[in-house]
């Protein structure tokens, strides 16, 4: 029994590393994750302008909302996120209502240019994490499940983009750096 259990485990194992190496190598795999990035990209960017073009976004609400909902016995909000609200957002929200609208469109841009696209998706999977700890779901699981694809695919992800052409400059730049010291 222990045998087909770890038997079971190594096929699986097996399996997630080859579909791995397909998200991070296979030339096809890069046009359906250009086409996830540009998806995710309008998302992003529609997001970020509506908030900037409207002048009249403001997340103190949001927070408030959302630290509201951290009692009770089955909380939305966790309080140590609640917490966190409180202590930094709250009190810096004019910090919070320049850095969100404005990194959903950098995010946006980032991802539809191919543009440091594993830092834009990071970035955008940091910022959905934050909103469903503050207790929304909206579009935000479905935005952390496809942008999962592209951070594991890694350049892969961003080789029908600028990154095609500006990771291996950066690349040359610092490993001939590190071979001159």
């Amino acid at each position: 029994m222990i045998i087909n259990v770890i038997d079971n485990c190594y096929h699986l194992l097996r399996g997630i590393i080859m579909f791995i190496q397909l998200l991070k190598e296979n030339r096809y795999v890069s046009l359906l994750l250009t086409v996830l990035r540009l998806y995710l990209g309008w998302l992003w960017l529609n997001a970020g302008w509506g908030k900037i073009s409207s002048e009249k976004f403001d997340a103190s609400g949001f927070l408030y909302g959302a630290v509201k909902n951290m009692t009770g016995e089955h909380p939305s909000v966790q309080p140590w996120w609640g917490g966190f609200l409180k202590e930094v957002a709250i009190p810096y929200v004019d910090l919070f209502n320049v850095i969100v609208p404005w990194g959903e469109l950098f995010v946006g841009l980032g991802l539809i240019l191919g543009f440091f696209t594993s830092f834009s998706i990071l970035m955008g999977l940091t910022m959905n994490f934050a909103y469903m700890l503050s207790g929304t779901t909206s579009t935000n699981p479905q935005m952390v499940l496809l942008g999962m694809f592209i951070l594991v695919a890694g350049i892969n992800a961003g080789k029908i983009g600028l990154d095609r052409w500006i990771i291996p400059v950066i690349n040359k730049m610092i490993f001939s750096k590190a071979g001159t010291e």
